[in-house]
C-alpha cells in the first residue's frame, strides 16, 4: 500500500510512525512533512491547505490511502476532491468540516439537536453590536472567533475591558484575518476537560483512548492558551459511568444529528468535553485528531492502523479492530521561546541522536526542518517527547528524562504534564 499523509506537525509524524509499522505499507509520502518526518517518509513540498496541488500530486502518484491531518485542507474540501477522483481518503467532507470551520455553525448544530453545551449569549458580525452586548453577559466570558485561527481564536476575558480589547483586535484591527469577522459569546464552563475522540463512518464508531491536553503555556495552567503544551492518556480519565454519559448525551446525539442534517461524517471527530457538575457538556468539535493528543494516543495503539483506516475509507469500517496497550502515555511539548506569541526559528537542536534507539521514548517532530544535516527549529511547537509505560508516573518520568537530554536556544516546556491527573468526579446525568 502507498499512503499519503497530509500535514507537517506532530500529529502527522505520529500517523506516519504508526502507519509505517503496518506490514501492508510499502511507501509513505507526507505533504509537506518536517525535519523528523523526512527520516520516515518522503516529504513533498506542498502546503497542506493547497487542495489543487494535492489533487495534482494524487492523480499522478495514485496513493492507495490518504489520511488528512490538519483542519485547513478539510475545510478547503480536500476530502471531497479526492473522493470525486475515486481516491480512498480518511476525512470528513467540506460541509461536515464546518463543525470546526465555523464556531457559529457548530453551536447552532448543538442547540438544534439539544446536545449539552455552554449557554450562548450571542453571535455578532458588527463590532459595535458586540461591544454593546458586553453589558448583558456574565464574566469570565468566552469569546470565540467564528473561523479557523490556529488555536488563537478564543479569549477568556475576566471583565468588560478585556473583552473590548479582543473585539477591537479581531473585528476592527483584523488581527485574526477573515476568521475574526464574526464573534460568538458564550458562558464559561468549569470542571475537568476531556478530549473524547472517535473514528466513525457516520454510523459505526470507535472511541480512541481518552486523553487530556494542557493548553496553557506555563506550569500550573498559567499564561495564555496555546495549541497544546502536552497531553497524557490514561484509561482512568474515563470511568465507565462517565463514558456511558458522554456516549448517551453527546456522541450518539451528534451522529444522529449529522445524519438528520444530511451530513455523512467519515473520519476522526474530536469532541472537546467539559465534565461539569451538571454532567458532560461540549466545548468544541474538531474535524480531525487533536495535537498533541494524537501523540499520546498513538503511543498506546496496538493494532494495524493502515488496515483500519483503509477499511474506513472504502466503507467497510470495523470498530472491533482497534486494540490498545494497557497503562498510560504522555507527550511533553518542547516549544520555542516566545510561543504562543512571536518566536525565533532556525535554532539547531542537539541531543536527538542519543535518543534514536531509546525504546521507551519516541521523539515526534512538529516545527522542525533540515538545514544540511542539522535538525533546526521552524515553528512554535518544535518537538513532542512521547512515552508509554504501565503507569502514568513511569511514562512521565521516562519522558522528562529524555526532555533533559534535548537542547536548543530558548527551549521552553511545562514541567507538570500529567501531574494534574485530577480524575473527573462530577455528576453524570
Amino acid at each position: 500500500m502507498k499512503v499519503l499523509v497530509i500535514g507537517g506537525g506532530g500529529r502527522e509524524h505520529s500517523l506516519v510512525w504508526k502507519l509505517r509499522e503496518s506490514p501492508r505499507v510499502e511507501k509513505i509520502w507526507c505533504a509537506p512533512g518536517n525535519g523528523g518526518i523526512a527520516a520516515e517518509a518522503e516529504c513533498v513540498a506542498i502546503d497542506a491547505g493547497d487542495v489543487p496541488a494535492l489533487v495534482t500530486f494524487a492523480e499522478k502518484n495514485r496513493p492507495d490511502l490518504t489520511v488528512v491531518g490538519p483542519e485547513l485542507p478539510l475545510v478547503n474540501g480536500v476530502a471531497d476532491a479526492f473522493r470525486a477522483r475515486n481516491l480512498a481518503v480518511v476525512g470528513p467532507s467540506q460541509l461536515a468540516a464546518q463543525l470546526e470551520g465555523s464556531k457559529i455553525f457548530s453551536k447552532e448544530f448543538l442547540l438544534r439537536h439539544k446536545i449539552p453545551t455552554a449557554r450562548l449569549f450571542g453571535a455578532f458580525e458588527n463590532p459595535d453590536e458586540a461591544t454593546t452586548a458586553l453589558k448583558d453577559v456574565q464574566y469570565p466570558l468566552v469569546i470565540k472567533a467564528d473561523g479557523l485561527c490556529a488555536g488563537k481564536g478564543v479569549a477568556l476575558p475576566a471583565n468588560e475591558e478585556e473583552a473590548r480589547v479582543f473585539i477591537d483586535s479581531a473585528m476592527r484591527k483584523n488581527e485574526l484575518g477573515p476568521a475574526g469577522r464574526k464573534l460568538m459569546f458564550e458562558e464559561t464552563l468549569t470542571g475537568d476537560e476531556l478530549s473524547f475522540i472517535i473514528v466513525t463512518d457516520g454510523e459505526k464508531y470507535a472511541p480512541l483512548v481518552p486523553t487530556r491536553d494542557h493548553k496553557r503555556v506555563f506550569d500550573g495552567n498559567r499564561g495564555p492558551n496555546t495549541g497544546g503544551m502536552g497531553a497524557f492518556s490514561l484509561d482512568e480519565l474515563l470511568p465507565s459511568p462517565l463514558r456511558e454519559a458522554i456516549t448517551r448525551t453527546v456522541v450518539e446525539p451528534t451522529l444522529h444529528g449529522l445524519a438528520a442534517d444530511g451530513i455523512r461524517y467519515q473520519g476522526f471527530l474530536y469532541i472537546g468535553v467539559m465534565i461539569t457538575s451538571e454532567g458532560p457538556k461540549v466545548l468544541e468539535f474538531n474535524c480531525r485528531l487533536g495535537d498533541p493528543e494524537t501523540q499520546a494516543i498513538m503511543a498506546r495503539l496496538d493494532c494495524d492502523l493502515a488496515e483500519i483506516l483503509y477499511d474506513l475509507a472504502v466503507r467497510r469500517f470495523d470498530a472491533a479492530k482497534f486494540h490498545w496497550k494497557a497503562g498510560a502515555s504522555v507527550c511533553v511539548v518542547l516549544a520555542s521561546e516566545g510561543y504562543p506569541g512571536k518566536y525565533p526559528t532556525g535554532k539547531p537542536i542537539s541531543g536527538l541522536t542519543g535518543l534514536a534507539n531509546n525504546n521507551g521514548v519516541k521523539i515526534l517532530h512538529a516545527g522542525t526542518k533540515l538545514i544540511g544535516d542539522v535538525i533546526a527549529t521552524s515553528g512554535g511547537r518544535v518537538l513532542g517527547v512521547t512515552s508509554s509505560a504501565p503507569s502514568l508516573e513511569e511514562a512521565v518520568a521516562t519522558a522528562y528524562t529524555a526532555v533533559n537530554l534535548i537542547k536548543f536556544d530558548g527551549m521552553q516546556f511545562r514541567h507538570d504534564i500529567g501531574a494534574q491527573a485530577g480524575l473527573a468526579h462530577s455528576a453524570v446525568n
